[in-house]
């Protein structure tokens, strides 16, 4: 593990406080911590944009135990900085580091309404749920200028294709004009990840998303709309958000929401260290048995990859969790409604025109 003994000062506003070493670039050299004053007192670092012109869009989920077929990302790596987020390790194959690099060199896929459309005009596409953010957060700041998510929404509504949003930003609410055309139609169900209720606790593990009243207000807003929502309890951290999962859901149901999901933490490749390094920062009172709980939930390890555990965990902490989660669920009664998506009202657009026959 990381020796979070070379620099102990915890940056403000970042989630990763540190750049590890990309595992494909071997014969590449960083400087993992500030080694003295001189770079402590660096200004912080700004975010950079990288405009791509990607070849492809849309994947294929072949994951049996996530829940979605296919998922769709306009960005890659997010600049809301949350520290467990498990898309770090994706940025490294981008040429860049799992840490501070994910959160502030955000590529932009400039062309993603284009893929979008020419993929919904392939013959052989048949109709499914297209889920936004399935990696990283389709609203994150630079979508305010980019508008790419937007499109993606506009293009879905064109094809009459379901598309399923996560976000842990207010700004979805600026297109709920064109959210609120596709629900007409049982086109799209939104989720807000919301963690905990605990500001102070926002600041550090997910220091650049919008507060958690925000996000409860994006549930009332949407569920007045007639607009199908829900939200995501995740990541469960044992020792750090676990215990706030009573008073989440209860809020959530309370704003509207009509479903609720959860994953227990899981630090796959770099994202260990780099969790490993916050932890100590953040919570040096309480990293040790944090990082302890995590590893009863995975048999040990803090990193799991196995179908059906690496989502839930395994262990008598993992089963407390879930135990829980249910209670509340039948207590405030999420998941009560079958997830039904309109799979009938596809159509196929050319060149933003519908065939006449």
């Amino acid at each position: 593990m990381v020796n979070q003994q070379a620099n102990d000062r915890f940056e403000k506003g970042r989630g990763a406080q540190y750049n590890p070493k990309n595992r494909f670039l071997k014969g590449a050299y960083v400087q993992e911590h500030a080694e003295g004053i001189d770079d402590w007192e660096q200004e912080p670092r700004k975010t950079e944009y990288i405009l791509d012109d990607s070849k492809t869009l849309v994947n294929e989920v072949k994951s049996p135990d996530v829940g979605m077929m296919y998922s769709a990302n306009p960005y890659q790596g997010c600049e809301h900085g949350c520290i467990y987020c498990y898309a770090r390790n994706s940025h490294e194959y981008w040429g860049y580091s799992a840490g501070v690099d994910f959160e502030s060199r955000i590529v932009v896929k400039k062309n993603a309404p284009a893929l979008l459309r020419k993929f919904f005009e392939n013959k052989n596409w048949q109709p499914a749920v297209i889920s936004l953010s399935g990696n990283t957060d389709c609203y994150q700041p630079i979508e305010r200028k980019m508008r790419i998510t937007r499109h993606l929404l506009e293009i879905c509504l064109d094809f009459r294709n379901p598309v399923g949003i996560l976000s842990k930003n207010a700004l979805v609410l600026r297109d709920l004009d064109i959210i609120q055309e596709l629900a007409k139609l049982n086109l799209v169900r939104v989720f807000s990840s919301i963690t905990s209720l605990d500001e102070d606790l926002r600041r550090k593990m997910e220091p650049r998303t919008a507060s958690y009243k925000s996000r409860l207000n994006v549930v009332e807003t949407l569920s007045k709309r007639g607009i199908p929502t829900g939200i995501m309890n995740a990541p469960l951290i044992p020792g750090l958000n676990d215990n706030h999962m009573h008073d989440v859901l209860k809020a959530a149901s309370e704003a509207g929401a009509k479903w609720a999901g959860y994953t227990v933490v899981r630090l796959n490749g770099a994202i260990g260290g780099i969790f490993h390094d916050w932890l100590h920062k953040a919570f040096p009172d309480r990293a040790e048995k944090v990082w302890n709980l995590i590893c009863a939930c995975h048999e040990g390890n803090v990193n799991d990859s196995r179908w059906g555990n690496r989502i839930v965990g395994d262990g008598k902490f993992a089963e407390l969790i879930k135990t829980q989660f249910d209670l509340y669920c039948r207590k405030y009664h999420l998941n009560e409604t079958k997830m039904d998506w309109n799979l009938t009202a596809f159509r196929r657009v050319k060149n933003g025109q519908l065939p006449l026959f």
